[in-house]
C-alpha cells in the first residue's frame, strides 16, 4: 500500500484505507496477527475496549516496529470507548469515566495516544454528551490524534451539535452492499465526517460462519451469497479478484476506509491488495441498488437506531 492510499480525516491526519479488524481475535492470538498483518503492509489497526484484545494488539504493534524498522507514526491505531449500556446491566460513563478508560487502554495497548478514539455505541441518552466531552478533552491532552463516533446516527451527532461541542471527526458504521444507509451516509458527507466501514464482508456466505457468532443475518441472506450465480462471484470473476476484495474494493471507491479481519498471511494479502483494479461505472450502478435497509451485524438490531 502506498501514500496516496489514505483519506485524510477533518483532524488533518491520514487515516489509511485498509485496516486490520480485530474483532473476535483472542487476546492471546492479537499479537501474533497483528504483527503478520503490520508484516504484510498494513498500516491500520483497529480494536476496542469491548473486544478484550488491546494488550495482545499493543504487543503485536511494539513487535511489528522493531521487526520492521517502523516508527509509531507509522502505524494508524484506532481503540474505543464501551460507553456502558444501562439496559444490559453496565454503569454508563461519565465524562471523568471515560477520560479513566482511554488511560486504561494505553496502557493496555502500551502506547501513548492513539491515532483514533471512537465512542463504540449512543447505548445512554443521558451520558453521549458526557462521554463526547470527555473525548475532546482527551483529544485536547494529546492522548487522542483525533476522536469520532461508532454506530451513531444523524440525530445522535445532532446532539452534539445542539450542544454546541466539536463535530466528530469520524463514524465508524456497517457499510456494505446490503447496508447502504444512503441518508446517513450524504449527513456525514455534508458534515465533513469520515465514514469508516465495518462488517463489509457480510454479503458473503462464509461471513462469519468460523466464529459461531450470532447476528440479525438471515437464512435467505445466506442463501443468496451461496449462489453460483451472484452478483458479487460474477464480478469477482470479471476483475480477477476475489469477491471479497470486490466488496472491500466498493467501499474505498465510495470514500470508506474498510476494516477486514483475518488471522491467514495469504487472506490480508489478498485484503490489502485493493489498488490495483476498479469496479466499473456500471457495476457500481448496480450494487447501488442492492441496499437492503438495516445492519445485520448485531443481533439486537443496528444499533444505529438506539434512542
Amino acid at each position: 500500500m502506498g501514500k496516496n492510499d489514505t483519506r485524510v480525516l477533518t483532524a488533518g491526519i491520514e487515516i489509511p484505507y485498509v485496516g486490520l479488524g480485530t474483532y473476535l481475535i483472542a487476546n492471546d492470538d492479537a499479537a501474533a496477527v497483528v504483527r503478520a498483518a503490520l508484516g504484510v503492509g498494513f498500516r491500520h489497526v483497529d480494536t476496542a475496549e469491548f473486544y478484550g484484545n488491546e494488550e495482545g494488539v499493543g504487543a503485536g504493534i511494539r513487535q511489528a516496529l522493531e521487526a520492521h524498522g517502523l516508527s509509531r507514526k507509522d502505524v494508524f491505531v484506532t481503540t474505543k470507548l464501551w460507553p456502558g449500556n444501562a439496559a444490559w446491566g453496565q454503569t454508563p460513563k461519565t465524562t471523568e469515566t471515560t477520560i479513566a478508560s482511554l488511560d486504561e487502554s494505553l496502557a493496555r495497548l502500551g502506547l501513548e495516544y492513539v491515532d483514533l478514539y471512537l465512542i463504540h455505541a449512543p447505548f445512554d441518552h443521558e451520558q453521549r454528551l458526557a462521554q463526547w466531552r470527555g473525548l475532546v478533552e482527551l483529544k485536547r491532552q494529546g492522548k487522542a490524534r483525533a476522536i469520532g463516533v461508532s454506530n451513531f446516527d444523524v440525530a445522535h451527532i445532532e446532539e452534539l451539535v445542539g450542544a454546541g461541542l466539536p463535530l466528530p471527526d469520524a463514524n465508524q458504521i456497517e457499510l456494505h452492499p446490503w447496508s447502504q444507509k444512503p441518508a446517513l451516509v450524504r449527513y456525514l458527507a455534508e458534515k465533513g465526517i469520515t465514514p469508516i466501514a465495518y462488517s463489509s464482508l457480510v454479503p458473503l456466505s462464509t461471513w462469519r460462519i468460523a466464529e459461531g457468532h450470532d447476528s440479525a443475518k438471515t437464512a435467505e441472506m445466506r442463501a443468496t451469497g451461496e449462489r453460483a450465480d451472484s452478483p458479487f462471484k460474477a464480478m469477482a470473476a470479471k476483475y480477477g479478484v476475489s469477491e471479497a476484495q470486490v466488496l472491500l474494493r466498493w467501499a474505498i471507491q465510495m470514500g470508506y476506509p474498510v476494516l477486514p479481519k483475518s488471522t491467514k498471511p495469504e487472506r490480508m494479502r489478498q485484503n490489502a491488495d485493493l489498488f490495483s483494479f476498479r469496479i466499473d461505472d456500471q457495476d457500481m450502478a448496480a450494487i447501488a441498488k442492492m441496499d437492503r435497509g438495516d445492519g445485520v451485524a448485531w443481533p439486537m438490531g443496528d444499533p444505529t437506531k438506539a434512542a
